[in-house]
């Protein structure tokens, strides 16, 4: 164990483990529209989840929850999340927006739990959500070439989907989060291959996969290993060494990340409006994320 796990400090090997890990999930925006370049989108996210499985199920214990435990998270974030996602990214979204979209799961799932909690929101979550919904409108109101209203919808409905998948792994409590995700994904996959034989048409299945070169069977390795392998069993590893306060708010890199390498290896636009509605999104999940901590450090101090 590292000097900085055995002190609990997120030290700078934490930070750069966790930079990595964001790194990784930013820049898989960019991976996945390569990969569509050659695999129609069910088909891409159906191999995607084989690749999660296989090997990897024979090797790691089946975490202890229930079966319906793992088909809700399999099927929400297979079939929902990333399902819709590489639809969207398949010409109705540029993957760098896509990247700064998606992370409204945020706002769906404080919504879910406060209900499930009964909970209000207090003051300082209304402008966070006020905030996000404003940057989501800003892309909304320019919608037209890369970006299409049905794309920005396709993927609040991934996001919608992340969010009930936070929840189901809420609800398990503390588990292997690698492990979980890769039994889970076994209920990923019947369906997205079901889905890519009716939409996409078994002739198609064939002939993208006959001519699927080295670079698309490692995109579709990239997702297993490095986003699914790497990223969760990374970002698994800080949260049970370090306070989720410091490693959380790393993730707001994420569509840093993304919107740089759509634009550096994709040309992808960064228009006035793009950033300005990225700083919006990412403002509002800052202040949701700080506010409520800073706020209860003011009144402990005053007490």
């Amino acid at each position: 164990m590292s000097a900085d796990a055995s002190e609990g400090v997120f030290g700078l090997r934490a930070g750069l483990l966790a930079l990595a890990v964001v790194a990784v999930w930013g820049t898989n925006f960019v991976i996945i529209r390569l990969g569509l370049d050659a695999l129609p989108p069910l088909l891409f996210a159906a191999l995607r989840f084989a690749a999660v499985v296989v090997p990897a199920v024979f090797f790691l214990k089946r975490p202890p929850v229930s079966w319906g435990t793992l088909a809700a998270y399999g099927l929400a974030i297979g079939l929902g999340q990333f399902g819709l996602l590489f639809i969207a990214i398949d010409g109705l979204i540029a993957p760098g927006l896509a990247s700064l979209v998606v992370q409204v799961q945020v706002v769906f799932t404080i919504g879910f739990a406060m209900r499930a909690s009964g909970e209000r929101l207090a003051p300082v979550q209304y402008l966070a959500l006020a905030l996000a919904i404003a940057g989501v409108a800003i892309i909304l109101a320019h919608t037209g070439g890369a970006t299409t209203p049905l794309g920005v919808a396709l993927v609040l409905g991934a996001a919608l989907c992340w969010a009930i998948g936070n929840m189901v792994q809420r609800a398990a409590g503390r588990i292997d989060m690698l492990a979980f995700v890769v039994w889970s994904s076994l209920f990923a996959i019947p369906p997205l291959f079901g889905l890519a034989l009716i939409f996409e048409g078994a002739p198609r299945i064939v002939e993208a996969v006959a001519m699927a070169g080295p670079l698309v069977w490692l995109a579709v390795a990239w997702q297993a290993v490095g986003n699914t392998m790497f990223g969760y069993g990374a970002w698994g590893w800080l949260l049970a060494r370090y306070p989720a306060g410091s490693v959380a708010p790393m993730a707001l890199l994420v569509p840093v990340f993304g919107m740089g390498a759509s634009a550096l290896w994709l040309a992808e636009p960064l228009p006035g409006w793009k950033l300005g509605a990225a700083a919006l999104i990412l403002g509002g999940l800052a202040v949701n994320l700080f506010g409520p901590r800073l706020l209860a450090q003011r009144a402990a101090s005053r007490a």
